[in-house]
């Protein structure tokens, strides 16, 4: 993966060489999905992932991840959808310009700006579209869903972050550190391996690469230094958006604290339903119960 002596691979060669070289099967199928959309007012092009047919599905990961991440649940959706799978604003492999705005603000006018290209792309969709958010993607899954609450017609929340608490923006210093910190390959391994219920059945060499390639991207290390500056997606719950709404999160979740759980569940009351055998990633554990929940649901 390596763009020649001019300098590191733009996100658009990793992905491009992801589509024919990434260890998951799944990973590379959905990696050769991914359109490069030219958006209003953001210079430059952007990832989606477009695949299926039938109504829109908007589909949003969660923090210093991409769209690979809905690599197991896309499968099965795509039967009867058509899947918008984006990487966030700052994340993935979408451009970093320098003087861009890496704040939760900034990450949801890109989506802004996805929602009109969309128009302009498939006018013949019309009506509310479904939304998906995996953990912080659930936190951004409610603000755009307030910010257009006619564009959805309900809400999938996956082990949500950021419903609840308030923002802790990391001082000068500590910003660079943890960025540095997350970049070390053994924080990433385990990083990864806690996302899972069972990660010594399910975290091999496939998920790290995945997990990780993202980090060779031009900018990778700035935007997340600055998106920590921001304090990122905090106190994001209240008020619920009005579309109907379901949340599935695992019991064996190691990332989502027992006192986020608990404000969480405060919050949304029964519409929790808690899964066995399950971690923070519940579209990658367990895909075919999520797939089951939201196509019940239609």
């Amino acid at each position: 993966m390596n763009a020649g002596p001019s300098g590191p691979s733009s996100g658009r060669d990793l992905v491009t060489a992801a589509a024919g070289s990434l260890l998951d099967p799944q990973g590379r199928q959905l990696a050769a999905q991914v359109q490069w959309w030219e958006l209003p007012d953001h210079p430059g092009t952007w990832p989606v992932a477009v695949l299926g047919e039938g109504p829109p599905l908007l589909l949003l990961h969660g923090f210093d991840s991409s769209f690979l991440e809905f690599r197991r649940l896309a499968p099965l959706l795509a039967g009867g959808h058509r899947l918008l799978i984006p990487d966030l604003h700052g994340f993935g492999f979408c451009p970093r310009p320098a003087e861009a705005d890496y704040t939760p603000q900034a990450l949801l006018r890109h989506l802004d700006a996805l929602l009109l290209e969309l128009d302009h792309r498939y006018p013949a969709h019309g009506g509310p579209m479904g939304l998906i958010g995996a953990s912080m993607g659930g936190s951004v899954a409610v603000e755009l869903a307030r910010r257009h609450p006619d564009r959805f017609s309900r809400l999938l929340l996956l082990a949500p972050a950021g419903l609840t608490g308030r923002p802790m923006p990391l001082p000068p210093l500590l910003d660079g550190l943890g960025v540095r910190f997350l970049g070390l390959p053994s924080v990433r391994r385990g990083l990864c391996r806690s996302a899972f219920a069972d990660p010594d059945r399910d975290v091999g060499p496939a998920e790290l690469e995945i997990a990780s390639l993202h980090l060779k991207a031009p900018g990778w290390a700035e935007a997340l230094r600055r998106f920590a500056r921001s304090g990122g997606f905090a106190g994001c719950g209240a008020p619920l958006p009005p579309q109907p709404l379901a949340v599935l999160w695992g019991a064996d979740d190691r990332i989502l604290r027992a006192p986020q759980k608990r404000a969480a569940q405060a919050l949304l009351g029964p519409r929790i339903t808690e899964l066995e055998a399950c971690g923070h990633l519940p579209h990658i554990d367990q895909p075919e119960q999520v797939a089951a929940t939201w196509l019940e649901g239609a």
